[in-house]
């Protein structure tokens, strides 16, 4: 990977800073969450919102809304399998389309590292 001159990255709700010269590897977990936030403005924003609060453009169509993601109490195990299967794969609404044909495991975990730095901010 190319080293980053000063990098601040700033994501829905996340903001990640590369000292001057640093790399960072692809398996960390900083990388992780660049990745999952990408994933996260592609395939969630349109209903999550892009700080996470479930007030996406889309959100006013649903009953119940999109899921505030800045205050799931779920653990990384449930929110994989909630990605994966959709919400009516865990008895959740079943607006939460099932992304486990489209997203790469990666890409899910990717994700879901993402969801707890979004976590972490409250936003």
């Amino acid at each position: 990977m190319a080293a980053l001159l000063g990098l601040a990255l700033t994501l829905p709700g996340v903001t990640l800073r590369a000292e001057e010269n640093a790399e960072i590897p692809r398996d960390s977990d900083a990388a992780a969450v660049i990745r999952g936030g990408i994933a996260f403005r592609t395939y969630c924003v349109l209903c999550h919102g892009t700080n996470g609060k479930g007030d996406g453009r889309a959100a006013k169509m649903y009953t119940p809304r999109p899921a505030n993601l800045t205050v799931s109490p779920f653990n990384d195990k449930y929110k994989e399998m909630i990605i994966r299967g959709g919400g009516s794969s865990v008895g959740r609404s079943p607006y939460m389309p099932p992304w486990g044909d489209e997203l790469s495991e990666e890409q899910i975990h990717d994700l879901v590292a993402f969801l707890r730095e979004l976590r972490k901010t409250g936003s």
